[in-house]
């Protein structure tokens, strides 16, 4: 239909924009592990202008399932990628360090696809438990694969 066109095209429009003050609160850069834990009070800027300041007790807890050198490739926070409608979610990864963690915490084998980790509901609340200020959530209209 004709008259659909625009209208699809309106709702893209709007939805990116929905998006982007949904995912306001993402940092403006990722920090490695490492630099994190030789800090007092670490945190990062958000795009918003806020602070995301981590415990330092997750960063430990992280820092004692990996070695220095993955200490110093791990960024943080990790990003969960959330859609709406959908029952699993995806950890973005920029390796294999993320499998690594995201199996340890889990206490079950993870598979790396496509520089992601499906995780469902369940697992959610077991990795946020352990990891509630090195996550966060970033709001998507991609359906994980």
């Amino acid at each position: 239909m004709p008259n659909e066109l625009p209208y699809q095209k309106m709702l893209q429009e709007y939805l990116k924009g929905e998006l982007r003050v949904l995912n306001a609160h993402l940092p403006c850069a990722q920090r490695p592990l490492s630099v994190l834990l030789d800090e007092e009070s670490p945190s990062i800027t958000c795009n918003d202008g806020s602070a995301h300041l981590f415990k330092k007790k997750e960063l430990e807890y992280l820092a004692s399932m990996i070695d220095n050198g993955e200490q110093e490739i791990l960024l943080l926070p990790m990003l969960i990628e959330v859609s709406a409608g959908r029952d699993e979610m995806a950890i973005i990864c920029h390796g294999e360090i993320e499998e690594k963690l995201i199996s340890k915490i889990l206490d079950m084998p993870v598979t790396l696809k496509q520089n992601r980790i499906i995780i469902y509901k369940p697992q959610l609340a077991l990795i946020r438990k352990s990891l509630k200020t090195t996550t966060q959530y970033v709001f998507s209209t991609k359906i994980p694969t």
